[in-house]
């Protein structure tokens, strides 16, 4: 995938993708408090956490490098 592509797809996951996944993972957990299912503080802690790393993992690939210069751009003289 071309740098450009990969650029304007990591602001899309970021400003479009990653809010929504925060609002399906908040609603998910408060839908189980409402079911009766209480976890201990703890255990409710970690799937917080795993929820908050876990989107990072499979879209790693199209962060990797995004700071960094188009290799394919000519440098200025």
């Amino acid at each position: 995938m071309q740098y450009k592509a990969r650029k304007r797809l990591a602001i899309f996951v970021l400003v479009i993708g990653l809010p929504v996944y925060i609002v399906f993972a908040v609603t998910v957990m408060s839908w189980m408090l409402n079911q009766d299912i209480r976890f201990p503080l703890l255990v409710e802690l970690l799937i917080y956490v795993a929820l908050g790393i876990g989107w990072a993992f499979p879209l790693k690939w199209v962060f990797k490098g995004i700071g960094q210069r188009d290799p394919n751009q000519q440098s200025p003289r």
